[in-house]
C-alpha cells in the first residue's frame, strides 16, 4: 500500500516572482482545490496520529496524509477552515522555541519573514481536530550539532510541547529533511512513533517509519500534477 504524505509549508498569497523558495507558498485557493478535488475522488486526508494503523498494516484505505512544516500563522488562517468542511486532519510540526516568533532562519536566503503561530493558536489548531508535531527546538541543521546538542533539540522539543498543549507528542519532522543513522536513533529513543523526511515518495508499510518520505506540494503544481504525484509512482522515480 502507498501512502502518500503531503508535504506544505506556508497557505499564502504567492509573492513577486523571483523571490526565493516561492515554491514552498500554495495559495489558499489552490490548498482549497486540492482538498476538494481529493475529497470528491474518495480519499481521506488525515494527521500523522490517524495515519499510524496504516503504517502498521491494520488499516487499508484510500488516505493521505497532511502536514505542515514550521508552524506558519497562516495555517491556521487558511489551511484549518478547509480541513474542517472536508473533515480531514493534519499534522503541524511546530518549532517548539519560536512559538509566537518568525521563520527567522530563512532571513540570509532571502525568504520573506512571516509570523509562526503563538501558544494560543497552536492551541486553536489542536482544538479544532488537528495534531501538533515536533520540528525541534530551534530549526537547525541537527547534523552540525553535538550528540548532546542533538538530544535538546530532539528530545526536549517533544517535553517543550506536551507541557503546554497537554497531549503526547509522537511525530517528529527532520528540519531541512537532514538526517544521520545517529540523529534517527536519536528520534527513537526520545520516543517518537514517526518522523518525516524531504525524501520524494509516496511511503510503504516497508519504510521504517522514523525516515519516511513525503510528497511535496509545490505553489506551481496543477491539479493534475497533483493527482499524478498522490496515484502514480511519479513521485517514487524521485526516490534516491
Amino acid at each position: 500500500m502507498k501512502i502518500p504524505i503531503l508535504m506544505y509549508h506556508q497557505i499564502d498569497a504567492m509573492p513577486p516572482r523571483g523571490t526565493p523558495m516561492r515554491g514552498l507558498i500554495v495559495t489558499p485557493q489552490a490548498f482549497a482545490r486540492q482538498m476538494g478535488l481529493l475529497k470528491m475522488l474518495g480519499y481521506q486526508g488525515l494527521a500523522m496520529r490517524d495515519l499510524e494503523p496504516y503504517f502498521s498494516g491494520e488499516k487499508q484505505g484510500k488516505v493521505f496524509g497532511i502536514t505542515f512544516d514550521d508552524g506558519y500563522q497562516n495555517n491556521l488562517t487558511h489551511a484549518l477552515p478547509v480541513l474542517q468542511h472536508y473533515g480531514f486532519s493534519a499534522t503541524c510540526y511546530a518549532v517548539s522555541q519560536q512559538i509566537g516568533g518568525t521563520n527567522y532562519w530563512d532571513e540570509s536566503k532571502g525568504i520573506t519573514i512571516k509570523p509562526l503561530m503563538n501558544r494560543t493558536e497552536w492551541l486553536q489548531w489542536q482544538v479544532g481536530g488537528m495534531e501538533i508535531g515536533s520540528h525541534t527546538r530551534n530549526h537547525v541543521d541537527l547534523r552540525a550539532l553535538s550528540p548532546a546538542a542533538a538530544w535538546e533539540e530532539i528530545a526536549h522539543s517533544k517535553t517543550d510541547l506536551e507541557q503546554w498543549c497537554g497531549q503526547e507528542v509522537r511525530h517528529f519532522c527532520y528540519p531541512y529533511g537532514f538526517l544521520t543513522p545517529a540523529l534517527r536513533d536519536q528520534v527513537a529513543q526520545s520516543g517518537y512513533t514517526t518522523a518525516t523526511t524531504t525524501q520524494r515518495a509516496r511511503a510503504t508499510v516497508q519504510d521504517d517509519p522514523l525516515c519516511l518520505p513525503r510528497v511535496l506540494v509545490s505553489g506551481s503544481n496543477t491539479l493534475l500534477h497533483l493527482l499524478l504525484k498522490i496515484s502514480t509512482s511519479y513521485e517514487d522515480k524521485r526516490k534516491k
